[in-house]
C-alpha cells in the first residue's frame, strides 16, 4: 500500500491545500494511506477531524517529519522550499526515489529543481501537464487561472470609483465601466464572463485570432490586431512576440488602455518574462480613478509600474497579487485537489505507483526522475546557472 503525504504549505501567503477531505476519502478508497499534517487544511476551511472522517491519519511533531521521509507520494500546492519542521529544505526531507506532485516554478526555482533531481524525485510538475483533451481533468493552471480571472474583477470593481453596470435613475444616467482585459486565455475569458455580470463594457485584447470567437460569445468587443502571423504557440498560449509586434500592439490598444476605467492583465508566456503591455507613460495619462490589475506579477508583470501588492502610480490603482486563486482557498484547493488525485490516480492504481514514461502525460510532466532532469528548458537554464 503506498503512502501519500499532504504537508502545510510554508510558501508566504499561501492559503491552498494539494488534498481535500474529498479527495483523501477517494485515495484511500483506491487503496493508498493518506497522512495530513495537522493544520494543513486550516486556511481552507478545512479541518483536521474531516480529513479522519476521510479515512486520513493525521500527524505532528516529530511525525511530519517522518511523514515526509516515508512517504511513496507528496503532493503539495507550492514548489519545495525550506522547511522548519523537516530542518532544512523539503526536497532533502524526502526519500529516493519517492514522487512529488506539486506546482514547480521551474525556471525560478533552479535550485529546489536540482535537489530534487539529486534526490532522485520524481517530480510531476502542474504546470508541465500538457494541454491535451485527456488531460483537461489535471489541468491546474487552467483551474487555478480561472479563479483569479474572476478574483480579478472583483478586486478591481472594489477599488473602481464608480459603478460597472448602465443605470437609468432619477438624478440622470450612469454610463457604465469600461474595462479591457489583455489575453483571453482562461483567467481572461473568466475575467470577461464576470465583468459581463456586473454590466460593464468590455474589450479584449489578444495576439491570436482563434479566440475572437470565444470573446464575443461572453459578450466582450474583441480588439483586432494587424498582424502578419498568428501569435499562437504551443499548448495554446500565446508565443513571445518580436519588439516590432510588441510595439505594433501597443498602439492599437493604446486608446482603448487611456478611455478604459479598468485594465486587467494576463498575458503569460511559459518560462518567458511577462511582456510590458502597459508602458509607464500609458498609466500616467489615463484617468485618475482607474484601476490596473496585474496578473503576471510572478513573472515580472505586464504593466511597466507593477510592483507585487497595491501601489498607486499617478492616480492609477495598481493591483498586482501573487497569488490570486489563494484569496479563494476554499474552492482554489477544491479544485486543485481534484487536479491532483486524477493526476495521481493515472499511475496510481490501487494504491500501487507505477509511473509509465511512455505515457504522454507522465512524460510532459515528469520535471525530474531517476537523478536527471527531463524538462529540456530547465535543464539548459540549470546548465547556464552552473557554468
Amino acid at each position: 500500500m503506498a503512502k501519500v503525504f499532504v504537508p502545510k504549505e510554508r510558501a508566504e501567503g499561501e492559503t491552498r491545500v494539494a488534498a481535500s477531505p474529498e479527495t483523501v476519502k477517494r485515495l484511500v478508497k483506491e487503496g493508498f494511506e493518506v497522512v495530513v499534517e495537522t493544520g494543513a487544511g486550516r486556511r481552507a476551511s478545512f479541518v483536521d477531524s474531516q480529513y479522519e472522517a476521510a479515512g486520513a491519519k493525521v500527524v505532528s511533531g516529530d511525525a511530519v517529519k517522518a511523514g515526509w521521509a516515508e512517504a511513496d507520494v507528496v503532493v503539495k500546492v507550492a514548489p519545495v522550499g525550506p522547511n522548519e519542521s523537516v530542518g532544512g529544505h523539503e526536497a532533502d526531507a524526502m526519500r529516493e526515489g519517492a514522487v512529488l506532485i506539486s506546482f514547480a516554478n521551474p525556471h525560478q526555482e533552479l535550485a529546489g529543481v536540482a535537489k530534487l533531481r539529486d534526490r532522485k524525485v520524481s517530480a510531476l510538475a502542474m504546470e508541465l501537464v500538457p494541454r491535451i483533451s485527456r488531460a483537461q481533468s489535471m489541468d491546474a493552471l487552467s483551474s487555478q487561472a480561472s479563479i483569479g480571472g474572476y478574483k480579478a474583477v472583483l478586486l478591481a470593481a472594489a477599488k473602481l470609483d464608480k459603478y460597472c453596470p448602465l443605470l437609468m435613475t432619477a438624478a440622470g444616467t450612469i454610463q457604465p465601466a469600461r474595462f479591457v482585459i489583455m489575453g483571453a486565455g482562461v483567467a481572461g475569458l473568466q475575467a470577461i464572463a464576470t465583468a459581463r455580470r456586473l454590466g460593464a463594457i468590455v474589450e479584449v485584447s489578444d495576439v491570436r485570432p482563434a479566440v475572437k470567437e470565444q470573446v464575443e460569445s461572453l459578450g466582450g468587443k474583441f480588439i483586432d490586431f494587424p498582424m502578419d502571423e498568428s501569435g499562437e504557440g504551443q499548448g495554446g498560449y500565446a508565443r513571445e512576440l518580436t519588439p516590432e509586434q510588441l510595439k505594433a500592439q501597443q498602439a492599437v490598444v493604446r486608446k482603448r488602455v487611456l478611455e478604459a476605467d479598468v485594465v486587467i492583465t494576463t498575458a503569460l508566456i511559459p518560462g518567458r518574462p511577462a511582456p510590458k503591455l502597459i508602458t509607464a507613460d500609458m498609466v500616467e495619462e489615463m484617468r485618475e480613478g482607474a484601476v490596473i490589475v496585474d496578473m503576471a506579477i510572478t513573472a515580472g508583470g505586464n504593466c511597466e509600474l507593477s510592483e507585487p501588492g497595491e501601489t498607486v502610480k499617478h492616480g492609477v490603482t495598481i493591483i498586482a497579487h501573487p497569488n490570486l486563486p489563494g484569496t479563494l482557498p476554499l474552492d482554489a484547493s477544491l479544485m486543485y485537489a481534484r487536479n491532483v488525485q486524477t493526476l495521481l490516480l493515472l499511475f496510481g492504481k490501487g494504491g500501487e505507483i507505477k509511473l509509465d514514461l511512455e505515457d504522454e502525460i507522465i512524460d510532459g510532466a515528469l520535471l525530474t526522475h531517476d537523478g536527471k532532469v527531463r524538462h529540456a528548458p530547465t535543464q539548459q537554464a540549470l546548465t547556464g546557472a552552473q557554468s
